[in-house]
C-alpha cells in the first residue's frame, strides 16, 4: 500500500465532513490522476450565470464549485452534451442539500410542497438520491438524510416515510458496495427490519404479493391503476424483493443466521410470485395484477423494474420483454422512453395537466429502466438488446434534458416534441427525482460495484462511438479509481485501449472496450 493510498483512506474514515467554503486547491486529492479539475470549472461558471438562484440552501451557487471539487468524480468525453449534462446534474444535485437541526437532508423539490414531511422532505425518490449520492466523496449527506428519515421523529421514522414505495435498504446496500461502510449499514439494519415488517402489515396481500396505489408509487394517472386502486404492481413487489435480499445480505455480514434464512425465504417467495403472477405470457411482459387477480393487460415501463434488481430468472424467456424498448409502438419515442406502450388506445389519454404517467416521459422511470438495462447487459446472456441500445437511450436521455436551449431537469416531457410539460412552473426546476451520474458511472463507463476488492469495469459504449473518455477521481473502497479509453494512446498518454488505475497504479487493461476485472 502506498502512502497516497493510506492518506486517502484516512481522509475518508477520519474526516468525512468537507467544509463547502474551502479553497478547492486545499484538497490536492480532488484533482484526478489523469484529468485536471480546473478544466471543468467553466461549466459551473456558466450554470451559475444562467439562473437567478431564487432559492439557495446549504450550498449556494457561489460555493458550488468548491463543493464539486471536493466531492465528485471527473468525467471527460468527446461528446460535449454528455459532459455538460454530467456536470450540470452534479451542480443541480447539491442544490437539494439542506441543513436541518437534525443534520443534512436531501429534498425532491426546491419549493415547499404541502404534502411533504418536515424539512420539505418527500420519500418517493429516496432510492434515487442514495444511488446518485453514493459517488459523492463525503458520505454524510446521504448518511444523515437516511438517519433523518428513519429516526427524525423523536427517534422514530418520519411520519410520511411510507407515503411512497421504497427500495431504501437495497439502495443503501448498493452504497455500501461503493464505500464499504459496514458500521453505518449495520447501524441501519434494525430500522430496516422494522420497516419491512410494517410494509407487510400495511400492503401485503394474502397470496404474498404487495399492493399499492399508483400515486403512492409516485406514478399517478397510470394506465393500469388509480389513486385508490389496490393493485399488485411490479414496482412495489420488485422493491420488496430487493429489500428482503439486501436484508439477508446485511444479516450475513452481521452474522445473524436466523435472519439470513428469514429474509432469503421472503425474497425467494416474491421472486416466484412476480414471475408467475405478474408475467403476462400473451404480452411477454411483467404487468400489473388488478384487485380481481386479472392482468391489467397493458405494458408500462414499470415492467422493466424487476431487472433493476436482477429479479427475473435467466434462460426462461423473460428477456423477450426488452424487444419493446426498441419498438416504436412500444416504448421507443423521439425523445426517449415512454412510461406506457404507445400502441395502447389509452396512451396519453388522461390529460389532467398534473403528473400523468399514462405515457409521457418521466426521468424517474427512464433512469430506472436504464439501470435495469445495464443490469441485463452485465448479468444476463441474451441477444435482444446490446450496448448500442444502451448508448442510444442514454443519448436521448441527455438530449431531453435541455429547455429553452439550456441544461434543465424537470418532472416530465412530451415524447415527440421534447417539451417539458411543467417547464414553466417553478416547482419543476431542478426536480431531484431521477439519477443521471450513476448511469454514466455504472452503465456507460461501466464501473460495477462489488463487495470484494476486485475492480470490475464493463463500458456500455460501442467501440466505434468514442475514441476516448475518462472517469477519474472516483472514491471507491477508500481508493481513487481512474478508468480511461484511449483508442490511439495520444489523448491521455497512458497507453492505448481501456485502462483501469487504482491510486495511479494500473490494475487492468485491454486493447478493446470489453469487460475487465482486476486481480
Amino acid at each position: 500500500m502506498t502512502l497516497k493510498t493510506i492518506h486517502i483512506k484516512l481522509l475518508v474514515i477520519t474526516f468525512p465532513i468537507v467544509l463547502v467554503g474551502c479553497n478547492p486547491q486545499e484538497n490536492k486529492e480532488s484533482s484526478g490522476y489523469v484529468l485536471n479539475v480546473e478544466d471543468y470549472k467553466p461549466y459551473v461558471d456558466y450554470f451559475n450565470r444562467m439562473e437567478d438562484e431564487n432559492i439557495a440552501k446549504a450550498i449556494p451557487n457561489d460555493s458550488a464549485w468548491a463543493w464539486m471539487v471536493n466531492n465528485i468524480p471527473l468525467f471527460d468525453c468527446p461528446q460535449d452534451n454528455f459532459e455538460e449534462m454530467y456536470y450540470f446534474r452534479w451542480w443541480s444535485l447539491r442544490k437539494h442539500i439542506t441543513n436541518t437541526p437534525q443534520g443534512y437532508a436531501i429534498t425532491e423539490f426546491l419549493v415547499e410542497r404541502s404534502y411533504a414531511d418536515k424539512y420539505n422532505l418527500i420519500a418517493c425518490a429516496l432510492g434515487h438520491h442514495i444511488y446518485e449520492f453514493r459517488w459523492a466523496h463525503n458520505p454524510e449527506y446521504i448518511n444523515q438524510n437516511v438517519h433523518l428519515w428513519y429516526r427524525g421523529n423523536d427517534g422514530k421514522p418520519m411520519q410520511k416515510l411510507h407515503k411512497f414505495s421504497s427500495w431504501t435498504p437495497d439502495a443503501l446496500y448498493n452504497m455500501y458496495l461503493v464505500n464499504i461502510d459496514e458500521d453505518f449499514l449495520l447501524d441501519m439494519y434494525p430500522d430496516f427490519i422494522d420497516d419491512y415488517i410494517k410494509w407487510e402489515e400495511e400492503r401485503q396481500r394474502p397470496d404474498g404479493l404487495f399492493w399499492q396505489h399508483d400515486v403512492k408509487d409516485g406514478m399517478e394517472e397510470s394506465l393500469s391503476g388509480g389513486r385508490r386502486v389496490q393493485n399488485a404492481r411490479p414496482t412495489i413487489n420488485s422493491y420488496m424483493y430487493a429489500n428482503a435480499k439486501a436484508l439477508a445480505t446485511m444479516a450475513e455480514i452481521k452474522g445473524d443466521e436466523e435472519k439470513v434464512s428469514f429474509f432469503k425465504a421472503k425474497a425467494n417467495t416474491l421472486k416466484s410470485l412476480v414471475e408467475t403472477k405478474l408475467w403476462n405470457t400473451d404480452d411477454t411482459f411483467f404487468e400489473t395484477l388488478t384487485e380481481k387477480d386479472t392482468s391489467a393487460n397493458v405494458r408500462e415501463a414499470i415492467g422493466f423494474i424487476p431487472w433493476y434488481f436482477n429479479l427475473p430468472s435467466k434462460d426462461k424467456g423473460f428477456e423477450q420483454a426488452w424487444e419493446q424498448l426498441k419498438d416504436n409502438d412500444g416504448f421507443a419515442a423521439p425523445f426517449g422512453l415512454t412510461t406506457a406502450e404507445r400502441r395502447s388506445q389509452r396512451f396519453r389519454s388522461h390529460g389532467t395537466g398534473t403528473c400523468e404517467w399514462d405515457g409521457a416521459i418521466w426521468p424517474f422511470a427512464t433512469s430506472q429502466t436504464l439501470t435495469a438495462l445495464a443490469n441485463l447487459l452485465n448479468n444476463y446472456d441474451q441477444k435482444v438488446v446490446d450496448k448500442t441500445d444502451y448508448f442510444n437511450q442514454m443519448n436521448l436521455y441527455v438530449e431531453s434534458q435541455y429547455y429553452r436551449g439550456r441544461p434543465y431537469i424537470g418532472e416530465y416531457l412530451d415524447e415527440t416534441t421534447g417539451y417539458w410539460l411543467m417547464g414553466d412552473r417553478e416547482r419543476s426546476r431542478y426536480y431531484n427525482h431521477s439519477t443521471f451520474n450513476d448511469l454514466i458511472i455504472t452503465g456507460l463507463v461501466g464501473l460495477r460495484p462489488r463487495a470484494d476488492e476486485k475492480i470490475e469495469v464493463n463500458p456500455l459504449i460501442p467501440e466505434d462511438k468514442w475514441d476516448w473518455f475518462c472517469l477519474d477521481n472516483v472514491l471507491y473502497h477508500g481508493d481513487i479509481i481512474t478508468i480511461l479509453w484511449d483508442k490511439t494512446g495520444k489523448k491521455y498518454n497512458k497507453g492505448k485501449g481501456l485502462r483501469v488505475f487504482r491510486n495511479g497504479g494500473e490494475v487492468a487493461s485491454s486493447q478493446n472496450l470489453v469487460r475487465l476485472i482486476s486481480e
